[in-house]
């Protein structure tokens, strides 16, 4: 039996490693969400792809997702990238036929796998470093871990736990009007390019445009 977690029609399947990487990488906060004793657990947090099957991160200590979830089952973290709402106004096919309907468009990946954590200082530090690393590296003048006294991080450690979710099953959807007549994708990726230039950018080269 094929496992699943979302609904993956085949004309928006993605399953190239690197433009999963690239959804996940561009995500600005995935949903983490684990069984827990008494239901589900949901926690929006930064995520960081480690090659080749693993995501790490951190959540407050005062956050009972740690405590609670159940370390037996399968964790699912949600990451989506580009989206954005498509009218129907934007296709030639609204003035030929009028049978056209609105949609959404978007990037998403869905990582499944075994959640563990960590209360190990060492462990804390290398993981919120790699974090502040990754979302720091692209600015003028990054701040460091180490900009920090290290009195002041290691008491700031203390109130987070680290995770590491093992990845067992990586989904990808590029929903991006690959369904479409082409004059239809022509049409919608003018009407996006003026509202959601990183949404037109990604239906672009989902399509060839």
């Amino acid at each position: 039996m094929t496992i699943q977690t979302m609904y993956n029609p085949p004309a928006f399947t993605e399953n190239d490693p690197a433009e999963l990487q690239a959804i996940m990488r561009a995500a600005s906060l995935p949903v983490l969400i684990s069984p827990g004793k008494s239901g589900l657990l949901a926690t929006h947090l930064p995520l960081l792809f480690e090659a080749p099957n693993r995501l790490i991160g951190h959540v407050a200590r005062a956050n009972s997702h740690w405590r609670e979830f159940d370390p037996t089952a399968p964790s699912l973290a949600i990451f989506t990238a580009a989206d954005g709402y498509i009218s129907p106004s934007f296709y030639p096919t609204k003035a030929e036929t009028g049978k056209v309907v609105p949609t959404w468009n978007y990037q998403a990946v869905h990582a499944t796998g075994q959640l563990e954590i960590t209360e190990d200082p060492a462990e804390l530090l290398a993981i919120v470093t790699r974090l502040t690393n990754h979302h720091e590296s692209g600015r003028p003048a990054p701040w460091a871990v180490a900009d920090a006294p290290a009195d002041f991080i290691a008491s700031q450690l203390k109130g987070i736990i680290g995770i590491t979710l093992r990845i067992t099953l990586l989904e990808g959807k590029n929903k991006l009007s690959q369904n479409r007549l082409k004059q239809d994708q022509i049409g919608a990726l003018a009407g996006v390019s003026r509202e959601n230039p990183a949404l037109a950018a990604a239906m672009r080269k989902a399509n060839g445009l």
